[in-house]
């Protein structure tokens, strides 16, 4: 698997995205200034963690076409909001029958499935969905099928939030990732119209998704940095649970084992399977959470393309200009 490499290649681009798009006549997507602890750094919000859970009774969606997708690009954010109140659900497009090797195809649909609950646990997210689209065929699907179960779960789980992939990311290959972005995008605005699957208005209620974290493996608009610094031992966790796929799962156990039939060690790996597997993910997989900290002054971070409702101008003329009588 070549995630890292590419992303590595990529993070100085995607840094400085905004920028760039800014001199082609872009505009810097709106940002929820009231929702979270930030600080301002050339046009990129930094996003710090707050004390107090200022998100309790909030919904999280987090959305990954394969099991190993969130806990590469986006733990450390999910389990920061988690830890500041909201309640979230992990919705997984893909059945990932071609991930993992030396098994049958069945086999290989049940062991990710299991890693994907496993991910959910590690992450403190209430439940799991599986659509079980074909793995690397999404494609193939109606889009509209795709959205109007996303419509349906938006509605039913009123979600506030989610992380997806960003359907504006570039120069994407993988046609999970990007049908998967695109089927979201539509539909969180979609769920909020009564124009839109009707019949589903039975038993749901209209419901738009308003704040998004959207991450990508490319080039992107990068506005928000996430500072993960706190988290990063649960993000690896959710890395080494992937055992069916990934870069993470038993890689370091393996890496350990075969410098010492070769006579050799490395001391970051440690005497046993878990340090080695701990210590290999945090130092070498996860190495693009350290180059986008260093880049803004934090230990750890994740990037995202972020896009949330604009305070109200309103509310703000008049706190600052009504009097009492």
């Amino acid at each position: 698997m070549e995630r890292r490499k590419f992303i590595s290649k990529n993070i100085a681009f995607g840094a400085l995205a905004p920028a760039a798009y800014g001199s082609l006549g872009f505009t810097e997507p709106k940002t929820d200034k009231l929702a979270h602890s930030f600080e301002k750094e050339d046009d990129v919000t930094i996003e710090r963690v707050s004390e107090g859970q200022p998100h309790r009774g909030k919904v999280l969606a987090v959305i990954q076409p394969h099991c190993d997708d969130i806990p590469f690009y986006a733990a450390g954010t999910v389990a920061k909001l988690i830890y500041e109140g909201y309640t979230g659900y992990l919705i997984r497009t893909s059945n990932d029958d071609a991930a993992g090797a030396g098994a049958s195809l069945g086999e290989r649909v049940l062991n990710n499935e299991k890693d994907n609950a496993e991910v959910a646990k590690v992450l403190g997210l209430k439940k799991t969905y599986d659509l079980n689209y074909r793995n690397h065929r999404m494609d193939e699907y109606n889009i509209q099928d795709i959205k109007g179960r996303f419509i349906f779960l938006f509605r039913l789980l009123k979600v506030d939030t989610l992380i997806c992939y960003d359907p504006w990311g570039h120069y994407e290959e993988n046609p999970d990732h990007y049908i998967t972005a695109r089927a979201v995008e539509a539909a969180r605005w979609m769920a909020g119209m009564r124009t839109d699957y009707p019949e589903q208005l039975e038993v749901v209620e209209p419901h738009t998704v308003r704040e998004m974290y959207y991450f990508a493996r490319g080039p992107q608009l990068v506005n928000r940095v996430v500072d993960i610094s706190r988290f990063i031992d649960i993000k690896v966790e959710s890395n080494m649970v992937c055992k069916t796929q990934g870069p993470g799962g038993d890689n370091g156990a393996r890496l350990r084992k075969r410098l010492a039939k070769e006579g050799k060690k490395l001391a970051i790996l440690g005497n046993d399977d878990q340090t080695a597997n701990f210590n290999y993910i945090k130092e070498f997989v996860l190495d693009q959470d350290r180059i986008i900290g260093e880049k803004y002054g934090l230990d750890r971070a994740e990037c995202f393309h972020y896009i949330g409702p604009s305070p109200s101008k309103l509310e703000e003329y008049i706190r600052k200009n009504t009097v009492s009588i």
